[in-house]
Parts: structure tokens; C-alpha cells; sequence
């Protein structure tokens, strides 16, 4: 029964007092996590090697940009096993993303279907994946490459949007405990944190300037590098200016230093998809037959860019899942009404003493259903650009390379963050009469 009944079902017995609302979210994300780890597993070059095993997975030919093209089944299978579980991924959470549009509170009959039925809808998650890798090969790479970017692009601003709510609420948290006592070693705490966080923007500005530019050319990385830098030298300028901290009393250098750092780090990503050797010391060329033009041999399909941005991603989906934000703003942009909703749901905890895990959603949803799984979409592009360091087929399929593509989206995401972010500086006095509180 518990495999076909509401979520706390399956938390009753090992679980603290658990709200209904995040016990869902927790296990629509380990289904996230799972795929994201069967992806890992099948772009090990000693599983990927193995995958021409699968029935279908290799079989058929398919038109490229118009040119009919023998696809060589050997090339990259590890490659198109994560497009294809990306696919698979996306394709599900699109699905409970549309069926969950206008639920309103647990009483409509689809919200059970979003909390409960965990068995079937695991089941309905493997055969989408299944069905995925019968997909033949063809324009399905090349097509479903700009769908990975434009997720990915929408994601990294989610992310964004997190980490400065994540940067507001530890900055206002620590001020808090200032003001209660002993001021001096909350103050001290704070000034450590982001002179760490801006010596670490530092340390790794140099370094990209080392490793990633020329005296003589890579004028694009020269620019990109200089213009972030100088954007991320704007914003920390203006979040202390004394109108700025008139308006936003709680508005600092921490939340600067925190945007500052995955600034950088966006810009490192970028780089790393440079498609100049000259200009990129971490490029990988892959060929049909699944050797590397690097100069070392290629063990694993990853870089280290590509790592931090796994690491950032597990945090980010972890964050969407079990809280929602201090600030009403942010709760609005996220859909999220984590105090607003679930009037009754002490009275359930009590009711349901025993069950320990409790509906608190009868009187209104505490998280927009339908945005959930799309952020859960996103984060489904994102992991499977992520894991194939976002590169693509060229036309003939024989090669994989970095396009430029890649890079003007991260560039781009990046200029579009910290646009952002100076807009929640700004906003309140751009817009003096509404409440940014």
C-alpha cells in the first residue's frame, strides 16, 4: 500500500514530524539524483564501451542538416546514453509539469497523483527511458543539443536567483545574531567569510588570465575575463553605496563576494569550451573510434569545471526541494508560499502522531506543483549538458567538439546574473513605492 499511497506512507516509521509537501519534493528529486547517477555510470569509458550491447541502441542511420550520414554506432555511445537519459528525464517531469497546472490544494484528485503512486510512476520513469535509447540516431543529437542549451542557460539563472537569496539570508542571519550579543566575533565571522570569498574571485581571475589567454591572441577570453571582472568590480561597489544600504539596510559585501565567485566560475566554464587549443589548455577532441587529440590519454570524459558544476547543481535541486526563502519576493519569483499555506497542518502532525509525516497542504498548496517539475526539467538539461561538458557531433558525426555555442550561452548567463542581481539592489529605489521587504 505504501507503494501506491501518499508520501508520508513511506516515511512513517523513520521519519521526524515531516510535512507532506517536502517529502514529495524530496522524492521527485531522487529520482533526479538517480538519473543524473545512471548517467555518471554510463559515460564511465569501461560502461560506455559496453553499450553497443543494447538491442537498438546503435541501430539505423539518420539525416543531418539535411545530409543522409551512416552513423558509426562505436562514436560516443557513452555520449548519447546521457542525451538519451536527459531526454528520458525531461520528457517526465514535462509530463507531471503539465498534469499538475492550477492544483490548488491536496483535496484535487491530481495532487494525489503527484504525492502518492511512487511505484508506477518509477515505473513510468524507466520506460520513458527505455523507449529513449530505441530513439535513432540522426538529427537527435544535433536537435535536442539546443534544447540542453536553452534549459541550461534558464537553470544557471535559477541558480543565481538562489545563491542571492542564499547570500540575503545568511548576511541578515549573522547581522541578527550580531545585534542579540557579542557583535565583535559575528562581525569578524562575516568580514572572514567574504574577504575569503573575494581572495578566491581573485586567485582564480589570475589564473584564467594564465592559463586561458595569450600575449599575442585569445582576444575573446581577454575580453570576456575583463569585462566580468569589471562587472563584478560594479556591483560590489554599488551594493555598499550609502543610498543602496539606505534602501536595503541588510544589502553587502558578503552577497557581492558569493555573486562575484560563481561569476568567475561561469566564466571558467566558458572558457573551458573555447574550441582554440591555442586558448584552451583543458580542450578535448573526441573521434569516432574514441581516442582523444589531447595530449595525454583521455580516462574520463570530464573536466574539472564540469565537476564543480555537478557539485553546484546537487546543492541548488537540494535547495529547491527542502526550503523555501525568507523573502516573500523571492517566494513569489520561485512560487513558492512555504509560511502562507498548510493552515491545519499542526492539528494533522498531532492527528498524525504516529505516521510522523502529515498532509499539510488541505487548505493550499505550499509550492506551485506545475513550476516544481519545471525547474526539475531544467535541472535535467543542465546535468545532461553538464556531463558532456557541452559539447556536440559535428556534421558528419564522426567528431566531438566544443562549439561557440557553448560559450556565448554561459557568457551570456553570466552578464544576465549580475544584471540581476543589481536590479534587487536598485529596485528599491527605482520603484520606491513598492515593498521590498
Amino acid at each position: 500500500s505504501c507503494l501506491c499511497g501518499s508520501a508520508p506512507c513511506l516515511f512513517c516509521g523513520c521519519c521526524p514530524s515531516v510535512k507532506n509537501s517536502t517529502v514529495s519534493r524530496l522524492l521527485f528529486t531522487f529520482f533526479l539524483f538517480l538519473g543524473t547517477l545512471v548517467s555518471i555510470i554510463m559515460i564511465i569509458p569501461g560502461v560506455e564501451k559496453e553499450l553497443h550491447k543494447l538491442p537498438g541502441f546503435c541501430e539505423g542511420s539518420g539525416s543531418v542538416l539535411g545530409a543522409q550520414a551512416r552513423v558509426d554506432c562505436s562514436s560516443f555511445l557513452g555520449h548519447k546514453a546521457v542525451y538519451r537519459m536527459g531526454f528520458a528525464m525531461a520528457a517526465f517531469f514535462l509530463l507531471f509539469s503539465l498534469l499538475m497546472v492550477c492544483v490548488r490544494s491536496s483535496k484535487d484528485p491530481r495532487a494525489a497523483l503527484h504525492n502518492g503512486f511512487w511505484f508506477f510512476k518509477f515505473l513510468v520513469l524507466v520506460g520513458i527511458t527505455v523507449g529513449a535509447f530505441y530513439i535513432p540516431d540522426g538529427a537527435f543529437t544535433s536537435v535536442w543539443f539546443y534544447f540542453g542549451v536553452v534549459g541550461s542557460f534558464l537553470f544557471i539563472l535559477i541558480q543565481l536567483v538562489l545563491l542571492i537569496d542564499l547570500a540575503h539570508s545568511w548576511s541578515q542571519r549573522w547581522l541578527r545574531r550580531a545585534g542579540e550579543g557579542s557583535a565583535r566575533g559575528w562581525y569578524a565571522a562575516l568580514c572572514t567569510v567574504t574577504v575569503i570569498f573575494y581572495a578566491a574571485a581573485i586567485a582564480a581571475v589570475t589564473l584564467l588570465y594564465v592559463y586561458y589567454t595569450q600575449p599575442e591572441g585569445c582576444t575573446q577570453g581577454k575580453a570576456f575575463i575583463s569585462i566580468n571582472l569589471i562587472l563584478c568590480l560594479i556591483v560590489s561597489v554599488v551594493s555598499i553605496l550609502p543610498k543602496i544600504q539606505e534602501a536595503q539596510p541588510h544589502s553587502g559585501l558578503l552577497q557581492a563576494s558569493l555573486i562575484t565567485l560563481y561569476t568567475i566560475y561561469i566564466t571558467w566554464s566558458a572558457l573551458a569550451n573555447v574550441p582554440i587549443r591555442r586558448c584552451n589548455p583543458t580542450l578535448l577532441l573526441r573521434n569516432s573510434t574514441g581516442s582523444a587529440t589531447a595530449t595525454e590519454a583521455l580516462s574520463t570524459w570530464w573536466d574539472a569545471p564540469s565537476i564543480v558544476g555537478l557539485l553546484i547543481f546537487i546543492l541548488c535541486t537540494l535547495f529547491i526541494s527542502l526550503r523555501s526563502s525568507d523573502h516573500p519576493q523571492v517566494n513569489k519569483m520561485m512560487l513558492t508560499e512555504e509560511s502562507g499555506a498548510g493552515a491545519g497542518a499542526e492539528a494533522g502532525a498531532e492527528e498524525g502522531a504516529v505516521r510522523r509525516a502529515y498532509d499539510n497542504e488541505q487548505d493550499g498548496v505550499c509550492y506551485n506543483y506545475s513550476f516544481f517539475h519545471f525547474c526539475l526539467l531544467l535541472a535535467a538539461l543542465y546535468i545532461m549538458m553538464t556531463l558532456t561538458n557541452w559539447y556536440r557531433p559535428n556534421e558528419s558525426l564522426q567528431v566531438l567538439s566544443s562549439p561557440w555555442t557553448a560559450v556565448w550561452v554561459k557568457i551570456s548567463s553570466s552578464w544576465a546574473g549580475l544584471l540581476l542581481y543589481l536590479w534587487t539592489l536598485v529596485a528599491p529605489l527605482v520603484l520606491p513605492d513598492r515593498d521590498f521587504s
